[in-house]
């Protein structure tokens, strides 16, 4: 009995201090709060790495049980307002993920509940709602050691794992975003809100045995413009002029130039700085991406026509929207395919 009455005491305090600084509480945040809910183990389950979260955590299902009615008993006597959610992965597919299995199945409705602070005005209760709803970062890894896509076969230097599986960033409708480093905190902040598709960059620390992070993937517009708001720094433009000498440095001239004639050929009605710009996006050195394929230096047509199509999916449509609102991704591609064919036809005369 002491024993529950110190775990007791323990999520009323942690709730308390999160119901005071977040204006609403969930169950994982009070599991993380009290230490059950290590990052890693989260990010697995965010990831489908695990099935589900409770199997997961290091203690038995009674005192997971009286922990959560704990939660749910402070709950009700502060009278504070309910919604449900759902918690979706960090998947290319956003597949909606559970919480529990087996004897815990009757848990699922307290981890699928996000408390709130009643008397918020209506802008706030949307703003802590938008932010309990928003979908995990996608996680992209940096590969140690070599690999192969599941869909095309290629590879590259980062690859998406989704069920274990590695996918190159083209595969993964993330191959046209550019690498920006961990280091700056304003710049990341401003180009990640800009960005409407996103990812973070992992990497296994093998001598750590952890996982560190070494920046994200954003639109190349979007890093422009948060540079733009970061010009005052010299930093930044020293930043930029090495990210372009790098970008040259690996652009394979030769290569983007045939690339070129091929999506005029192709596309007549594709203008030239387009038609240039998905060139030189797929000819980097390195990259994994479908012009750097074998198919891609041959220049079959499919995959000429296959890098105009992920151009046009990302820049002339919102696909990146539907995919960060938690769409699943054939879902966004059916969505959107009227307006690529309108855009297909366009340029074809």
């Amino acid at each position: 009995m002491q024993g529950e009455a110190k775990l007791e005491q323990r999520v009323v305090e942690t709730a308390e201090k999160l119901l005071a600084t977040r204006k609403s509480v969930t169950a994982l945040d009070v599991l993380t709060g009290i230490g059950w809910l290590p990052d890693t183990v989260l990010r697995s389950w965010q990831q489908g790495r695990i099935p589900d979260l409770s199997t997961a955590l290091p203690v038995n299902a009674e005192k997971l049980s009286f922990a959560l009615g704990a939660l749910r008993r402070w709950a009700t006597g502060k009278s504070l307002e309910s919604t449900e959610i759902e918690h979706v992965g960090a998947t290319r597919d956003r597949a909606p993920l559970k919480a529990t299995s087996g004897e815990l199945a009757g848990l699922e409705p307290v981890f699928r509940t996000q408390w709130i602070m009643p008397g918020l005005s209506e802008a706030k209760r949307a703003q802590v709602v938008a932010r309990q709803r928003k979908a995990p970062d996608l996680i992209v890894w940096v590969a140690f050691k070599d690999w192969a896509c599941a869909d095309c076969g290629g590879t590259g230097d980062l690859l998406f794992l989704e069920n274990e599986v590695p996918h190159c960033l083209d595969c993964a409708d993330l191959g046209h975003l550019v690498f920006l480093p961990s280091g700056d905190t304003a710049l990341t902040r401003r180009a990640k809100k800009a960005s409407r598709l996103s990812a973070v960059v992992m990497k296994f620390n093998r001598s750590r045995k952890r996982q560190e992070r070494q920046g994200i993937l954003v639109e190349d517009a979007a890093l422009r413009s948060a540079e733009d708001q970061c010009l005052a720094d010299e930093d930044v433009r020293d930043r930029r002029r090495g990210r372009d000498r790098e970008r040259r440095a690996h652009e394979d001239v030769e290569f983007t130039a045939r690339f070129f004639a091929a999506i005029t050929e192709m596309f007549p009605g594709c203008p030239p700085e387009r038609a240039r710009a998905i060139a030189e996006h797929a000819g980097l050195r390195g990259s994994g991406r479908v012009g750097r394929s074998a198919a891609g230096r041959e220049l079959a047509e499919r995959a000429v026509f296959l890098a105009v199509i992920a151009s046009i999916r990302h820049l002339d449509t919102d696909y990146d929207d539907l995919l960060m609102a938690g769409v699943e991704r054939q879902a966004a591609r059916d969505r959107i395919q009227t307006a690529i064919d309108a855009v297909l036809d366009r340029w074809r005369s």
